[in-house]
Formats: structure tokens, C-alpha cells, sequence
């Protein structure tokens, strides 16, 4: 079989997307803008030249301006995307103004359309959609495909304040300790099978050590070391597993976030994995921590590694973790897709950039001999879609 063959098996593969911005009422992009300023390709542009005020300009001006800052990033693989989405779903190639305004008719026009998502999901074989709130998971003419998993850095914003703002702090701890539990185990009556948060960066050597405070004088950072290891402990017992989303900073610039390159950040967490029996996925946004959380996975059997997150969603990084994690674990121990997408139209486009670098990535070990193709191609069915099905079952049909 040729590299184009063994391209086209892995396109019909099906998919499960870990982490969406998916809304249920509104899962297509409703204007060109919508799909074509995708905030990821937006920064690209805009590097590119593309006005940051663009209510400041006329629609004929914005499309001017965005066609030559288009036509400039083509490079880009945020490009390729876009022009795949636009080609593949629409028929169209975004080359002048005409043929944005084209699209942009085309895309009110297949919005309007009760079975579009349907029919973009099945196109790329995307089965589960995972999103973080509760009133998005109800997907309108799309049935059976989205995955609650809620998101809970406002309460653990919550906790934390409520413990560094009280008197007795030892006191406080213990009844956010019920709170916990209280807010995990309704998680687990909904039938989520797990919850999710990014992690800001610690100073504190471990996370797994701390299962008590004292009565006042705690630092923030001792406090969200307790903070996570009740949730860790309410997770095991109540079955959840827990998304951890690494390596994005916030606070650095007006832009609200940067990649955050910290060498200890996965190995902090090992105290947090020893001591709690629930499973813990890793999700990734810089580009350093790859090998840290492959060999996590490795020491730890309730360790996984997720996809690539913000930053970390490049081909570069993306070569680099499958070859970390072909090398070292199970395919079992890995999920691949994360597409942050805030439309169907980009969890169609991300997906389909994932599955073109994955046959590619794999078809290459095939010819120096490394696998034959059919283990490959089981490799690529977990890394797309086993892994995460395997761990996010519903815990009450998990039960029943």
C-alpha cells in the first residue's frame, strides 16, 4: 500500500475529541467570520498584518485586508486548516473578496441546515465530542455524541479563597473538603465520568504530600496542594477521572496567556498520582513537558497522556509526542485529539491536520520497518478514539 492508501484508512478511522468549546444550540459556524477568524489562525493573521480593531472597518475593507493577510500566511498550518475546511466542506478556495463572500453565503446557507453537523462529523469520523459545560452538552440534531466533562477551576477558585480568607484556616479546609466531595459526587449522579482544569504553576516541591493544613499562615500554594488532593481522593471515590490541562500561563501580558515552559511541572504532580488511585489524563500546552508526561505514564498505571493543547497544537510538537509516545507506551496509555474548536467546521479541520500528520507519522515507521501496517493501524485506532473511550464511559452506564 502507498502513502496516499494508508492515508485514506486512517481518514475513516473514528475519532473522539477530548476538549471542545462546542455550544449544543449553535454547533455550526454561522458566517464565514466565524469559521475563517478562528482565533488561532486570527493571531496568524494578524502577525501577518491583519487589523487588531476590526469593527473599526467596512466589510469590504475587512475582506480586503483579510485576503492578503491570507494569502501571506499560507505557510502556516492554521492556513492549511482553513483552506481544507473551506474546500473540503464547501467546494470553495479562498484566493480573493469574491470567494469570501461565496463562502460566507455558503456557510449561512449549511448553517441553516438541521443535518450539517451530522453530515461534517461523519465526513472526518468524529463519534464523541467532549465540553466542559453543562448547557452545551445537549446537541440538537446531533444525537448521542456529546461528552459532559466540567470544568471546575471557578470552584477551586472558590476553595482556595474560602481557606486563605478564613480565621481558622485548618477549620475552613475541612468543611471545603465536604464541599468537594459534595460537588464531585453530583458530577457523578449526572453520569459524567470525569472532571477537568488547567493548573497553574506551583512553587511547592510535590503536590501528593499535603492532607492537612495548619490553623492559619498557610501559602496559597499549600493550600491548593490540599485543594487537589481532595479532589484527587473524591475523584477515586466517586470514579471520576481528572483532565489536567498543563503548561498555559496566565498573567503575563495583556494577551491573558503565554506558553509556560516549566521543566518541573509533570514530576511536581508525581506525589498527586502516587497517592490517588483515579486516573489522571495530561494534556499538554508547551512544548518542554512532552517526555515528562510519557514517562509519567510509564511509572504510573492511572497516568495518561492527552493531545495538544493551544501552543502545543503545531506539526512540530506534534511529530515529536507521537514518536515519545510510540516509542515508550501501550497506545492504550495515549489520546490524541484535543481540537479547542469553537465550531464543528474546526473540529473537522484540527481533526483532519491531526489524521494527515498521524498516517504520515506512522506510514514512516512502516517503511523503516519499526511496525507492519496492521499494527499501526491499531495504534492509530486507540490514539484516535480506544484510549478515551476506554476512560470516558459514563459512570452510570458504566454502573448499569
Amino acid at each position: 500500500m502507498d502513502r496516499e492508501g494508508f492515508r485514506g484508512q486512517i481518514l475513516g478511522l473514528d475519532v473522539y475529541d477530548t476538549h471542545t468549546h462546542l455550544v449544543g444550540r449553535s454547533l455550526a459556524g454561522r458566517d464565514f467570520w466565524e469559521i475563517g477568524e478562528y482565533f488561532w489562525l486570527l493571531e496568524e493573521l494578524q502577525a501577518a498584518g491583519y487589523p487588531r480593531s476590526l469593527g473599526e472597518l467596512s466589510e469590504d475593507r475587512r475582506i480586503d485586508a483579510y485576503v492578503k493577510a491570507f494569502g501571506e500566511t499560507r505557510n502556516t498550518s492554521m492556513n492549511w486548516v482553513t483552506r481544507r475546511i473551506f474546500e473540503d466542506l464547501y467546494g470553495i478556495d479562498i484566493t480573493d473578496g469574491a470567494s469570501v463572500r461565496t463562502a460566507d453565503e455558503a456557510v449561512r446557507e449549511a448553517s441553516a441546515r438541521p443535518d450539517w453537523p451530522a453530515r461534517v462529523a461523519k465526513k472526518i469520523g468524529l463519534k464523541r465530542i467532549v465540553v466542559n459545560v453543562e448547557g452545551d452538552a445537549d446537541f440538537r440534531n446531533l444525537p448521542d455524541v456529546s461528552v459532559l466533562v466540567p470544568r471546575i477551576e471557578g470552584p477551586i477558585e472558590e476553595w482556595l479563597s474560602a481557606i486563605m480568607e478564613a480565621k481558622d484556616q485548618r477549620v475552613e479546609a475541612e468543611r471545603v473538603s465536604d464541599r468537594i466531595y459534595d460537588t464531585l459526587a453530583g458530577y457523578r449522579r449526572l453520569g459524567c465520568p470525569g472532571i477537568m482544569f488547567a493548573l497553574e504553576r506551583m512553587a511547592l516541591k510535590t503536590h501528593g504530600a499535603s492532607e492537612s493544613l495548619k490553623a492559619s499562615g498557610n501559602s496559597r500554594d499549600e493550600a491548593l496542594t490540599f485543594v487537589l488532593s481532595r479532589i484527587a481522593g473524591a475523584a477515586e471515590t466517586n470514579g471520576l477521572f481528572i483532565q489536567l490541562f498543563l503548561g498555559v500561563e496566565g498573567g503575563w501580558n495583556s494577551m491573558g496567556f503565554a506558553m509556560g515552559n516549566d521543566p518541573d511541572r509533570v514530576v511536581k504532580l508525581h506525589g498527586l498520582f502516587e497517592s490517588h488511585a483515579c486516573d489522571f489524563e495530561l494534556v499538554l500546552g508547551s512544548e518542554m513537558s512532552h517526555l515528562d508526561a510519557v514517562q509519567a505514564a510509564r511509572a504510573y498505571p492511572n497516568v495518561y497522556v492527552g493531545g495538544q493543547w493551544w501552543f502545543n497544537f503545531r506539526v512540530s510538537t506534534y511529530l515529536d509526542s507521537m514518536q515519545k509516545r510510540l516509542e515508550a507506551l501501550p497506545p492504550s496509555k495515549c489520546s490524541l485529539v484535543v481540537s479547542d474548536g469553537r465550531c464543528i467546521e474546526w473540529c473537522y479541520g484540527k481533526i483532519l491536520l491531526v489524521k494527515r500528520l498521524l498516517a504520515d507519522f506512522l506510514f514512516d515507521r512502516i517503511q523503516q520497518g519499526w511496525l507492519d501496517r496492521e499494527e499501526a493501524l491499531r495504534v492509530a485506532r486507540e490514539w484516535l478514539y480506544g484510549s478515551a473511550a476506554g476512560r470516558y464511559k459514563s459512570v452510570l452506564s458504566a454502573e448499569g
